[in-house]
């Protein structure tokens, strides 16, 4: 590979220079990559940092939800999202299966508990949407419920961004050989194999009924006071950055950001 003089200063950076040495085998493309990738990453970061802080001065509340099939890369886009933010203004949430308690309740009941603050930003890694399609492809909810559902959320959620919340629905797509991919990466690493639950080992099985009712979960919920960005997450670091431009755009922070 034949290197210009920005491409060659970027990789004879400190950054750049680590990223080659961590590399199996030498690459200088996918190294070139990575740095490019980092150094986005970083300004984003920053934007981010500003966006919090118009949450908090302006007493905004964010909800944003990170849907999408199992091991498409919400927690890392999470993780990177989050990485410089301040802890105190923020919650990220990933729930257990409901209790006996819970299952009892109005369905949206154990969402509301974690609900931001004025000021803080919610990150929810899944969501109630988890009755869109998890479940009921899992035969962990009845018809009933899923109907009971489907005929609610919207509502739900026009009730929210009325309230002065922000409410951000993002989708991670991937292709089903990605997926088999990074399962097969997940269970050959013993330092990630807890990842890899009950329903994961299903997933690939029931392809073609996640598809199904993710199909009827945009067409019934894509709404003009929520809609879905589809995040095509095949490529994970071009995903992350797509994530955090997306959010970026949606909160408008930049204007009172720069008057601090």
């Amino acid at each position: 590979m034949e290197l210009n003089e920005k491409e060659t200063k970027l990789l004879n950076s400190k950054k750049g220079l680590k990223i080659l040495l961590t590399q199996n085998e030498l690459n200088l493309e996918r190294g070139l990559r990575n740095v490019k990738y980092e150094k986005e990453l970083v300004k984003l970061q920053v934007e981010l940092l500003k966006l919090q802080r118009w949450v908090r001065d302006n007493k905004k509340r964010v909800i944003i939800i990170f849907e999408g099939r199992d091991s498409a890369g919400k927690g890392g886009a999470i993780r990177r999202i989050t990485q410089y933010l301040n802890p105190r203004l923020l919650r990220i949430v990933a729930l257990p299966k409901p209790t006996k308690e819970e299952t009892e309740q109005w369905y949206f009941q154990r969402y509301v508990y974690h609900f931001p603050k004025y000021g803080e930003i919610l990150f929810l890694d899944r969501s109630w949407y988890n009755r869109a399609v998890v479940e009921p492809v899992n035969g962990f909810c009845s018809q009933e419920q899923y109907e009971q559902f489907m005929g609610e959320v919207n509502n739900f959620e026009k009730m929210l961004v009325s309230k002065d919340s922000i409410l951000i629905k993002l989708y991670f797509s991937i292709s089903k050989d990605e997926q088999l991919k990074r399962f097969t990466s997940i269970l050959e690493n013993p330092l990630k194999k807890w990842k890899y639950s009950e329903v994961d080992s299903k997933a690939q099985e029931l392809w073609d009924e996640y598809t199904k009712y993710k199909k009827e979960m945009f067409l019934k919920t894509n709404t003009e006071h929520a809609p879905w960005k589809i995040i095509k997450a095949n490529k994970k670091g071009l995903a992350r950055l797509e994530v955090i431009k997306y959010i970026l755009g949606k909160i408008p922070y930049q204007e009172e950001a720069e008057e601090d």
